[in-house]
């Protein structure tokens, strides 16, 4: 059960934490996404409050209290605003006084969780004596792979969080709490998962079957609602980030810093997607959208979606070859001696060729005269007539009779075919993209229960 409150008496607190934001970080601030690349497309400019400082003003001082305590163990107001900052200053949306709420609210609530997820990594350190949580050297090493991400060397990445009034200590508790977090949830389930060869098939079956839809490149926001308070929140949450978004602030920082999916730390990118793979109600929310367009909030049973659909591409019966080819160079005019000389030799070749695309090349070397390559992928229907036929009747890592064409002889090795729009995943991919999707839902659900059995007390 869980035991949250809040404690009345203290709303100056918010205000207060609000005002010394305020002053220290101007309206005009540029976003810098410090988990990724610095995003190329800039926020709008707005007019400065001030004119610029060399350095940027500290922030103003201010008295340290209490805003929330997590079963026994404080957050400062300083903690607060300093995890305010940094929500800022990596999300790329414009703080003003009435996105500052909700700024807030999700920094309140990452803080919690960190203190959750401590305290339980701790206690699981107690008991099984071995360590999880990260050291300081491989967070150090982490920020430095971040500056490196930035174009920039380390102390200059720290230097700008300090310009921007947020102390580093701030950015390295939050990437110690990902790193251990991360390190514990692989480690305890990882090992635990399994994903069966049914369940590859099934998925690989759907893709083709998908084929023929319409599919979509999107990214993607998912604002759990357990995790901030409700569907009510989760949605006024939804809207004042696709204003923000609508206002410049980069899609990817934006998800990165807020979402929920597994997708946020590669800034939200879904890739390619067809109807099925998502919540019914994206699927119909898609199928209305146009390419460049951000979606309203999508309430489906677990939270709001947040939509940005890059590119949108038909299905259809178009088929994709991959092939291979062995040749012997004869002109048009060749006699039948010559012919037949060429056709014993690629005959040898595919007599020495034991699995199909894999030795083509290297069977075809061992015979003076042949020369073998890669012809890449393409439409069935745009081949030559000659290939056509075989590529169409050949099953994946067959080769062809050979083949005469105006500029020799030629025997193809077919190794692969797909619909036109399918996703070129092997098993090894889609089996680790359904892991992946089962330990986000096994680390929510941990941490639902959780935060179900803390006392939270909030004081604001």
């Amino acid at each position: 059960m869980m035991h949250a409150r809040n404690v009345t008496g203290q709303a100056a607190r918010g205000a207060a934490i609000a005002a010394a934001l305020l002053s220290a970080l101007p309206i005009g601030v540029q976003a810098q996404a410090l988990r990724g690349r610095l995003d190329s497309r800039p926020a709008p400019q707005a007019q400065p409050a001030a004119p610029a400082q060399a350095t940027p003003a500290a922030p103003r001082p201010m008295s340290e209290s209490v805003a929330a305590v997590v079963n026994d163990e404080i957050i400062s107001t300083y903690d607060l605003a300093q995890r305010m900052r940094l929500l800022i200053a990596t999300s790329g949306v414009q703080p003003t006084q009435e996105t500052l709420p909700q700024f807030q609210r999700e920094a309140l609530i990452s803080l919690v969780d960190e203190r959750i997820q401590f305290q339980e990594l701790r206690r699981v350190e107690r008991e099984q004596k071995f360590s999880i949580v990260a050291t300081d050297e491989e967070v150090t090493e982490e920020l430095a792979a971040m500056a490196q991400q930035n174009n920039m060397r380390p102390e200059a990445f720290l230097n700008q969080l300090r310009a921007q009034g947020i102390n580093p200590d701030t950015l390295r508790q939050q990437v110690r709490a990902q790193m251990s977090w991360e390190r514990w949830i692989r480690g305890r389930y990882g090992s635990r998962l399994r994903v069966g060869g049914d369940q590859v098939d099934a998925t690989l079956a759907r893709l083709q079957a998908a084929s023929s839809r319409p599919q979509y490149q999107v990214s993607e926001v998912l604002i759990d609602a357990a995790r901030v308070g409700g569907m009510e929140a989760a949605t006024q949450g939804a809207a004042q980030l696709i204003s923000q978004m609508q206002q410049g602030a980069p899609f990817p920082s934006v998800a990165r810093q807020f979402s929920a999916a597994p997708t946020a730390a590669a800034g939200g990118d879904a890739g390619w997607i067809s109807e099925g793979e998502m919540p019914p109600e994206v699927d119909a929310a898609l199928a209305q959208m146009r390419p460049g367009q951000l979606s309203a909030p999508i309430p489906v049973r677990d939270g709001v979606y947040i939509i940005y659909l890059r590119d949108k591409r038909s299905g259809g019966g178009a088929s994709l070859v991959n092939l291979k080819q062995a040749a012997v160079a004869i002109p048009q005019g060749a006699s039948a001696a010559d012919v037949e000389a060429a056709r014993a030799k690629l005959e040898s070749v595919r007599s020495s060729t034991q699995q199909g695309c894999q030795d083509l090349e290297s069977a075809a070397g061992k015979v003076q005269g042949v020369v073998a390559g890669d012809l890449g992928e393409a439409e069935i229907d745009d081949l030559a007539p000659e290939f056509r036929a075989a590529a169409q009747s050949l099953e994946i890592g067959q080769l062809s009779a050979p083949i005469r064409t105006g500029v020799g002889l030629h025997v193809l090795a077919v190794c692969g075919k797909r619909a036109a729009g399918a996703a070129q995943l092997d098993r090894a991919a889609i089996e680790n993209r359904l892991i992946g999707q089962q330990l986000n839902m096994v680390a929510r659900r941990y941490m639902r229960d959780l935060r179900n059995s803390a006392t939270i007390e909030t004081r604001g």
